[in-house]
């Protein structure tokens, strides 16, 4: 695991909502970083759609009573709710992964006020591309950041950018949609210099992680000791042989993992004979990082992508347990997974958003389904909806079968 990592000054919560549309095609997004961290604030949560992935529910209507997750409202606003945890679970190819770079790509236009951020992801340059994102600083104001990329009118040369910043402030009984409404009456004047508009936002802190087949950046592990036994608990979960992990006197930014058939490395967070380690032991480097940051209040917003994928179910389980613990007041995560006994957590039925493609719809392939949406009852059962594809997720089987029948074609003419 290789992650990219800054430490920078931490501020009060900021509240992130993104509304993003017209042709934005996140399949670009196939050269990030395996982990990207930016230490800034604890917090960072957020709204959105975008043309191709309408995820946009984001808060939900009224308080839950005896809440498994505590706290999901501003701190001081209590009538500004949204979802601090999110699961995201659908088949191969339903955008899960994309949700978490076309979010880290914004992420990324904001601190570093670089519009290639934002050009080099639109899918048609010729076409124009709009973002909008709604965020709530420390001074409980909550800001509209516009972004607009237009097609240059000369030949050659890259579109450009325009930004357009407004803002409001927060009363004690405003919900995010009444914010939002005054937010609207405000008129729409767009600024070509996009870094000035930049400026005066309130800065975000974020970590992302994606599977560890898409390339990475270097990891600076923290020299807290707590985060060496985060690492060497987390290991130990995972594999049974592993005895002890310590520090390396010699080797800058090194561990070393002492098993019964010997030692081995992890520099930059890189394993060193990645053959004795399972692929679920490796991925428990980065989950380490992850509730490290999470329990430190580090970032404040969390994308951890399919890192479960070899690991038990159980084991999957606990160390979300563990993820939403560990969440403080402001903060979110996002979760995606495959594994349909996460759905027998007791989480509130709107953490979880179900994906679906529908290839018959160019302007909307991918479609999100919120369980909370069609299960109103406390006696609902998410699993039950699942086996009985009440939401139509499931996914097509119809191919896979096929091939038995071609199998068994072969043996009649054999």
């Amino acid at each position: 695991m290789k992650k990219a990592k800054e430490n920078l000054s931490t501020l009060e919560s900021t509240v992130i909502y993104f509304s993003l549309w017209r042709r934005w095609l996140y399949d670009y997004f196939l050269n990030s970083s395996l982990n990207i961290v930016a230490k800034i604030c604890p917090s960072f949560i957020f709204f959105w759609h975008f043309g191709q992935i309408p995820l946009n529910n984001m808060s939900y209507p009224k308080k839950i009573v005896d809440s498994y997750i505590d706290h999901e409202y501003l701190q001081e606003r209590t009538n500004f709710r949204y979802k601090k945890v999110n699961i995201l679970m659908g088949g191969n190819a339903t955008g899960k992964t994309s949700i978490g770079k076309v979010l880290m790509c914004i992420c990324n236009f904001i601190k570093n006020k670089e519009a290639n951020s934002i050009v080099s992801k639109v899918g048609d340059t010729k076409k124009e591309a709009s973002i909008t994102v709604d965020f709530i600083g420390h001074s409980l104001r909550m800001y509209r950041l516009d972004i607009k990329v237009k097609p240059s009118d000369e030949e050659g040369e890259l579109p450009k950018v325009f930004v357009c910043k407004r803002v409001t402030d927060i009363g004690e009984k405003d919900r995010y949609e009444t914010c939002a409404a005054k937010i609207d009456r405000i008129p729409l004047e767009y600024n070509e210099d996009y870094a000035e508009e930049l400026e005066k936002i309130d800065p975000i802190g974020w970590m992302f992680t994606y599977p560890s087949d898409m390339g990475n950046k270097a990891v600076e592990f923290p020299q807290d000791p707590s985060f060496l036994k985060v690492m060497e608990y987390t290991l130990k979960s995972l594999d049974p042989a592993i005895k002890s992990v310590e520090k390396s006197k010699e080797v800058v930014n090194t561990f070393i993992v002492h098993m019964q058939s010997g030692d081995l490395l992890v520099q930059d967070g890189e394993v060193i004979k990645k053959n004795i380690l399972s692929s679920g032991t490796k991925a428990g480097i980065d989950i380490a990082s992850l509730i490290y940051s999470i329990y430190k209040g580090e970032c404040g917003f969390y994308y951890c992508d399919e890192k479960f994928s070899y690991i038990h179910s159980e084991l999957e389980k606990a160390f979300l347990n563990v993820m939403i613990h560990g969440l403080r007041n402001g903060e979110k995560l996002f979760f995606t997974t495959h594994n349909s006994d996460i759905m027998d957590l007791p989480l509130p039925k709107h953490s979880y958003i179900f994906l679906k493609k529908d290839i018959h719809n160019e302007e909307e392939p991918i479609k999100c389904v919120y369980a909370s949406d069609y299960l109103k009852r406390n006696t609902d059962s998410i699993r039950r909806a699942i086996d009985n594809d009440l939401f139509a997720t499931s996914p097509n089987l119809e191919y896979v079968y096929e091939i038995a029948e071609i199998s068994e074609f072969s043996k009649e003419e054999c």
